[in-house]
This record gives C-alpha cells, sequence and structure tokens, in this order.
C-alpha cells in the first residue's frame, strides 16, 4: 500500500469529508480524494446532490497542470411536443415565504455527474476505483445519521421527495421524511455504485441504468433519448485566470457566468482602498454593495447575452470595460434554495481540486431499481432567462457555480467553493476579500456575517458591528432585509488553504453543516 498522504479537505458533512480523509490515509492523491468525497455526499447530502446531476472541478496537479473540468448538464439534442412533457411546478415553503420550482421527466436535463467523476479518476487518480467508491457503498449499506440541517433539507423539499412512490422508497425512515438522528440507509445506490465501480461510466450512459432512463422518459413524458446519453462528454477547459492582490485567481469560465463575475467583481475591489477600512464597518459594507451592484449592471449589459461567445470573458475583463464601472465606485456615492454543494481539497504533494455539484432541486424521479433522483436543470428559472423550454438543443446549460482558487507563486494557497445559486459568487467574493484584504484566519474569513445585493433588495446578514443600516448611507435605492441570523441563503463556502510553510487549515460553512478534516503525519 502507498504511504499515505497529508491533505485537509472541507466539505458540507462530516462523513464526505470523512471519506475524503480516508483516501489520504491509503496513499491517494487529492483526485481520489474528491471523487470519494462527492461519492460519499450522494449519501450524506442526497437532498443537494446526486450521481444524476452536474458540476464542475478544478483542479491543480503537482506538475502545475490547471484544468476545469465541466460535467454540467447538457440540453436534449430534440425536443418534443409541450402537451406531450411531463413538466409541472411544485411549491416549496421556506417558512413564511414559497417558492416555485418545476419538476417532473421533462425537467431532466442529460446527467454528468457520475461521468464527470470518472473520467477525473481516470486521468488524475491512482487508486483503485473499487477502493474510491468504497466509503459511500459503505455509507449506503449501513446508513449515515441524518443531522438537523440535512432535516431541514428534506422538509423543505417535501413536495419533490414525496411526488411518487419511487422518490418515497429513497427518501423516506418508515414512511416519513427524516427526522434529526435518524439513519437512513440507500441500498439501492449501494449496489448502483458497486456496479458502476466495476462497469465505469458505461454502466450508466450505455448499460441498463441508461436504457431504463430513456424508456421511461419517452413513456412518460421526458425528453432524454439514448443518443443524448451516448454522446456525453467531459469537457476539459482552461480555467478563467485572471489576478488579484498579486496572486493568481483561478476559476470556473463561461458559458458558466459565475467565475468571470467574480473576477469582475475582484478586478473593481482590487482598484480601491478596501484594505485600509475596518473590517465590517459600515463603509466596508457600503463598499462592498456598490461592488455587487455593478457587477450585477455589468452582467445585465450584454454578458449574459454573449456567454456562448468564444471571447466574451476576455472582452468583459478588459480594461475598458472595466474602467466604465469602476469610475462609479465613488466612496461617497433571487432562488432562495440554491441546492448545490461544495468540497475543496490540498494535499501536501502540490495537487489541489475545488468541486461543486448539483441536482437542482430533484425532478421527483427516481431510476428504478437504482436509488438515484435525477436532476431537474430544465426546470430551474435561473438556468433558463428566456424561460422554459426555449432552451437550444445539445449544448452545456450555463452555471453560477465557481469552482475557485488562489494560487501564490505558482502553488495552490486557497481552494473554495460555495453552493448557494446567484448567492455562490458574492459568498466566494466577500471570502476571498476576507483573506487578502483583512487578512482573517479561514474559519473566520467563512463564517464572517455576508452581505448579498440583487435585483434592488440588499440582504444582510445580523454582524457584532454596530452598523447603520439604514438606506440613506447607499447610492442606490434599494430594500433592505436585515435577517435574524446566518442563514444558507448566504451559500455554504467550505475552504482549504496550505502556507507557504507548508501548514494546512480549512473551514466547513456553519450556514450548511459544514466539515473540516486534516490529515497529517
Amino acid at each position: 500500500m502507498p504511504p499515505k498522504i497529508q491533505g485537509a479537505i472541507a466539505a458540507g458533512h462530516a462523513k464526505t469529508v470523512e471519506a475524503g480523509l480516508e483516501m489520504f490515509r491509503l496513499g491517494g492523491n487529492v483526485f481520489d480524494a474528491v471523487v470519494a468525497a462527492v461519492m460519499a455526499s450522494f449519501v450524506a447530502e442526497p437532498t443537494l446532490t446526486s450521481p444524476a446531476g452536474g458540476g464542475f472541478l478544478l483542479a491543480h496537479t503537482q506538475a502545475g497542470e490547471n484544468v476545469l473540468f465541466d460535467f454540467f448538464t447538457q440540453t436534449p439534442r430534440q425536443k418534443r411536443p409541450r402537451d406531450a412533457v411531463d413538466f409541472y411546478p411544485a411549491q416549496v415553503r421556506f417558512g413564511s415565504v414559497s417558492q416555485e420550482f418545476h419538476i417532473g421527466l421533462g425537467s431532466i436535463a442529460v446527467p454528468g455527474t457520475i461521468g464527470g467523476l470518472l473520467h477525473v479518476h481516470r486521468r488524475l487518480g491512482r487508486l483503485p476505483l473499487a477502493w474510491v467508491a468504497e466509503p459511500a457503498i459503505h455509507y449506503a449499506k449501513t446508513g449515515v445519521e441524518v443531522t438537523t440541517f440535512q432535516s431541514y433539507c428534506y422538509q423543505i423539499l417535501a413536495p419533490i421527495l414525496l411526488n411518487n412512490p419511487g422518490s418515497r422508497q429513497v427518501f423516506t425512515v418508515q414512511g416519513a421524511l427524516p427526522q434529526p438522528g435518524a439513519l437512513i440507509t440507500m441500498p439501492d445506490l449501494a449496489e448502483t455504485l458497486s456496479y458502476l465501480a466495476a462497469e465505469g461510466a458505461d454502466g450508466f450512459y450505455r448499460g441498463e441504468i441508461a436504457h431504463q432512463l430513456v424508456k421511461d422518459c419517452q413513456a412518460q413524458g421526458g425528453y432524454l433519448t439514448l443518443a443524448d446519453l451516448h454522446h456525453y462528454q467531459v469537457i476539459e477547459r482552461q480555467p478563467l485566470t485572471t489576478s488579484y492582490r498579486g496572486r493568481t485567481f483561478l476559476t470556473n469560465p463561461p458559458p458558466s457566468s459565475g467565475g468571470a463575475l467574480i473576477a469582475f467583481a475582484l478586478a473593481l475591489l482590487e482598484g480601491t482602498d478596501l484594505p485600509k477600512l475596518k473590517f465590517g464597518s459600515t463603509e466596508q459594507v457600503r463598499l462592498l454593495a456598490r461592488v455587487m451592484q455593478l457587477t450585477n449592471r455589468a452582467r445585465a449589459d450584454g454578458f449574459d447575452a454573449n456567454l456562448y461567445q468564444a471571447d466574451v470573458a476576455k472582452q468583459f475583463l478588459a480594461s475598458a470595460h472595466l474602467a466604465t464601472y469602476a469610475q462609479q465606485l465613488s466612496p461617497h456615492p433571487v432562488n432562495k434554495w440554491g441546492s448545490t454543494t461544495h468540497l475543496s481539497a490540498i494535499d501536501s504533494e502540490g495537487n489541489a481540486a475545488s468541486v461543486t455539484t448539483s441536482n437542482g432541486e430533484g425532478s421527483g424521479y427516481v431510476i428504478p431499481g437504482t436509488g438515484i433522483m435525477t436532476n431537474n436543470m430544465l426546470g430551474e428559472a435561473d438556468l433558463h432567462p428566456h424561460g422554459f423550454h426555449s432552451w437550444q438543443e445539445n449544448v452545456r446549460i450555463s452555471s453560477m457555480m465557481a469552482p475557485t482558487m488562489i494560487l501564490r507563486q505558482h502553488q495552490p494557497e486557497i481552494v473554495l467553493g460555495s453552493g448557494g445559486s446567484n448567492r455562490i459568487r458574492t459568498a466566494i467574493l466577500q471570502v476571498i476579500s476576507n483573506l487578502l484584504d483583512f487578512n482573517l484566519s479561514v474559519e473566520q474569513a467563512v463564517n464572517s456575517p455576508r452581505i448579498h445585493w440583487e435585483d434592488g433588495v440588499f440582504n444582510l446578514e445580523p454582524t457584532s458591528e454596530s452598523l447603520v443600516v439604514d438606506r440613506s448611507i447607499f447610492p442606490f435605492d434599494q430594500v433592505l432585509e436585515l435577517w435574524q441570523q446566518q442563514n444558507m441563503f448566504f451559500g455554504g463556502v467550505h475552504a482549504v488553504t496550505r502556507s507557504q510553510s507548508g501548514e494546512f487549515a480549512g473551514a466547513g460553512d456553519r450556514r450548511r453543516d459544514g466539515a473540516v478534516g486534516i490529515l497529517m503525519d
């Protein structure tokens, strides 16, 4: 057995973290660790991710290679008459607020997560796939205790998870959604993961699973065909690369939008005196809010419309374009769910990985006999701003996901990312600024109060500082939404760091039950 590797991993559940640490103990590298951890999250965080969802993994290898693995969902290759499509609303309640999502077999886009994980493992991992899948298989067989946060997620998604007998079989315990402390097992998923560990991606995209999924889609109002699954490919992209405070900033490039929007906001911040302001002060909050507002304005001024153009990021981040918005930074001037999970990892060999995955809210359809809930990415309003069913055939769906790294002297210093729909980019922006502008510890940077501005609403978490939060201090019109406690609405940043002397640190976001593990000698 190879000698164990030192490393750190931060994720949305302690079992997810433990699966990654076990790979380090077995001598695996970061890529073995994150593939094992994401597989474990299918069991530990089943309301947030799935083998039949989509995601992105940003990798930095010990050889100095930077690559973004795009395994997000793809639109189907053909449409069908709308009256033949199984596509309908589901009302989900967040306390006193209700939000409408769309589910059904007609909401399923071509899945990418399992294909992406197996591609990354084949390309960069070194342990046998059976070893990598074993923690998730073990959890699925023996059970994972449901946390308070996961129980909250189950309750929110009740109309979807209780949608039909197939989903009820997977997501209930004795006929009811699990309460905190309940043990949930997933025997069908355990068998499926064992099968995929033996058969590889073809077991999902060409085997019995594919045929069952397509059979049901064609008979019950879905779009997917065997051609959709057979032709799905993981795309290896060059990361979007810029700089901030003397470091190299790497993130997800277009056609996903989140990374470029974070880069734009950081470029605006770089031209300010932000580090001279007191952390948590009214002046700092006002400046961040203004940057968020200007970034949203720049996004609306043609960025989204040009996402699929080859040079869109270059033009968006060009100095002349930035200057148009930066000159407005005078010192005197939303989807509530966000069903996404993230994990970050780094090892002593110089490898690092940042991976974000999502299943949307789930379509309500579980592939029979597999334990796998399929995604509803064709029913996500955020991903289809021009309206449902208006998507172009056979293209990658754009996403706000932005797995991110900060390199210092070509070595990974900070690895981070977030769940949280449109709050992903503002959450990551604030954690980066907390680390590099204010020199906070990674724990403080991740778990300090956050703000989010969008569509004329300024959301503010409670802070220990006595902020004067009236409209007069902000240079634009808005509604002030003062939250009474930290909430998953503001994202879920899980981050790890490695100092120049080789010391690891990390933080899991308390808003989403985050956990961190560090393995040393």
